[in-house]
């Protein structure tokens, strides 16, 4: 089956089979992440982040509050 009669399989389906077939796809890929490249952009970045002299943490309270208030 190709991934274009996959996917039209998959579009047939109600949203909420939809959704969790989704989670179960990705939770597959979660329970094996050393079979997911990591882009070397990503790396790249994450080195930059981490050499920062003066990273900003923000606790994960105030981003949630902060979203909260943006709506």
């Amino acid at each position: 089956m190709t991934k274009q009669a996959l996917l039209t399989e998959i579009l047939r389906l109600p949203p909420e089979e939809r959704i969790e077939l989704l989670g179960e796809a990705w939770d597959t890929i979660a329970a094996s992440p050393e079979e997911v490249a990591i882009p070397e952009w990503h790396v790249q970045e994450l080195e930059r982040r981490l050499a920062a002299v003066d990273p900003e943490f923000v606790a994960w309270d105030e981003v949630r509050d902060r979203l909260r208030r943006s709506k």
